[in-house]
């Protein structure tokens, strides 16, 4: 495989038949989505792609995606940069029937009118839900890390209180 653009759509059906593979990157630029969820620019995308046909005539698109983020950790609002690896199985899919007879090991998706998927969109797409929902520093790189944050104070256990119905118990006994 030689190192080249990813193409921007592909009709996943004539490259799974040509058996295509791609290996190359999509610019930091033309993710904006991924752009505006992170806190600084973000990298280019390193994508290796191969389309093929499984042993049950299934088509399908499966590659490694890989990107630098930077983001904002929640716990100290400082930046820092993550690394985000996706890893993706997709099948082509026209109707319902389609997509539920679909094994688990693909995630379906849906061509335009043209029979193309537009791989920078689903490629991002996938980028972003692999994201951590709350970004931060691991526990030893973090300036708040070492500090655990109290909400309120714990109260200690009360001295046991008489019960209120004590006395219709000694009523009920007479």
């Amino acid at each position: 495989m030689q190192t080249v653009k990813i193409p921007v759509s592909l009709d996943p059906v004539r490259a799974a038949a040509s058996k295509s593979s791609y290996e190359g990157l999509i610019p930091g630029k033309q993710n904006k989505r991924l752009a505006e969820l992170s806190a600084g620019d973000c990298s280019d995308v390193v994508v290796s792609l191969e389309c093929g046909v499984d042993l049950q005539g299934i088509v399908y698109l499966r590659g490694k995606a890989v990107t630098e983020l930077t983001l904002l950790c929640q716990r100290c609002m400082t930046q820092y940069a993550t690394e985000v690896t996706v890893d993706f199985c997709f099948s082509p899919c026209k109707t319902q029937t389609e997509i539920d007879e679909l094994p688990d090991a693909y995630d379906p998706i849906e061509c335009n009118e043209i029979g193309e998927v537009r791989l920078h969109q689903l490629i991002e797409d996938e980028l972003i839900v692999a994201m951590p929902i709350i970004p931060m520093h691991e526990n030893d790189d973090c300036n708040m890390g070492a500090k655990d944050i109290a909400v309120g104070e714990i109260e200690t256990a009360q001295e046991e209180r008489p019960n209120p119905f004590a006395v219709l118990e000694k009523l009920k006994s007479k």
